[in-house]
């Protein structure tokens, strides 16, 4: 009887390489450099976070005005930049900024949180914030 032998050729593994290769040089650049979609999406997350706390904000002066009992207390908003007070610890993260705009008690104005240039680049968002007069 005739042993048989059990393995892949040299063709196949050649081949098997070749197209790893393929996928690796066609992959690998789209995972190599996120630094900028990270960044992108750190300022959205900030910006929804300011978003949240403020209408929560105008939600608490909202229940307030109406005599609710045991409603949180308001935080008064007369700019964008006094919506940074709503967020946990009272202040924006390090490195971000936001673009002063005015903005009257129970109206909306769209705001403008900035990220600047770090290594050559920067991110926008937009969040909302409602006036609140106490």
């Amino acid at each position: 009887m005739k042993k048989q032998q059990s393995g892949f050729t040299l063709i196949e593994l050649i081949a098997v390489i070749v197209i790893l290769g393929i996928l690796a040089a066609t992959a690998l650049p789209r995972f190599i450099d996120l630094s900028d979609a990270a960044r992108e999406s750190a300022v959205e997350g900030v910006a929804g976070s300011l978003a949240s706390a403020s209408a929560l904000n105008y939600a608490a002066a909202v229940a307030t005005d109406a005599g609710v009992q045991d409603a949180p207390t308001p935080t008064a908003v007369a700019n964008c930049t006094d919506a940074a007070a709503l967020l946990e610890g009272g202040a924006l993260p390090p490195n971000y900024e936001i673009v002063a705009a005015a903005v009257a008690d129970g109206a909306s104005v769209t705001c403008v949180l900035h990220t600047p240039s770090i290594a050559d680049t920067e991110a926008d968002a937009n969040f909302v914030v409602y006036g609140v007069t106490l």
